[in-house]
């Protein structure tokens, strides 16, 4: 079952809320739900945070969280995919992004050399920053759609062919407690 193979990855819920950084939540992290293995918590974890890994504002941690407490979802998981966004890939992401977002806003596209510094980003943000931000959001709607579509096909056909498989089983222990 995928609920066996998470269980292997993901931590022991009881131990996550004795953690002293997570005890003063404790209270909101009481809910089951926010640690149930199952594929729609876990469909809906994976949109969380595909969707949440293409924002282009910091605290997509905080962000994940708070969605997977309101909608009820598996917090683990929907906060560990924001790392898909990391120092690596965001880059390209935010890139990939910015051109989707310029693609569909009909803008010119500005070509500019990034500095990390707060002139640079007060000057060139205002032009960068809608084409981005669309762009983001409907990167983060059409990954976290096909993340939330692929996690439902893959559990679904993994329960099928563990059923065909108890079945097979079965029907071998019976034809050799026949023949036997």
């Amino acid at each position: 079952m995928p609920r066996k193979t998470l269980r292997r990855f993901l931590p022991d819920p009881h131990k996550t809320l004795q953690l002293r950084p997570v005890r003063w939540m404790g209270p909101l992290l009481q809910d089951p739900n926010l640690f149930h293995i199952n594929r729609f918590s876990i469909a809906s974890s994976f949109f969380i945070g595909f969707f949440c890994a293409f924002l282009p504002v910091p605290g997509q941690m905080f962000i994940a969280a708070f969605l997977a407490l309101l909608f009820r979802t598996n917090l683990p998981v929907a906060i560990s995919l924001i790392w898909i966004s990391n120092p690596l890939t965001i880059a390209p992401m935010f890139l990939f992004s910015y051109s989707i977002g310029v693609l569909l806003l009909g803008h010119q596209e500005t070509h500019f050399a990034i500095e990390l510094s707060w002139e640079w980003a007060a000057a060139q943000g205002s032009s960068i920053w809608l084409p981005l931000l669309t762009g983001s959001l409907i990167c983060g709607l059409v990954s976290g759609t096909i993340g939330y579509l692929t996690i439902l096909y893959l559990w679904r056909w993994k329960v099928i062919k563990n059923w065909e498989q108890r079945k097979r089983h079965r029907q071998r222990r019976q034809q050799d407690n026949t023949s036997g």
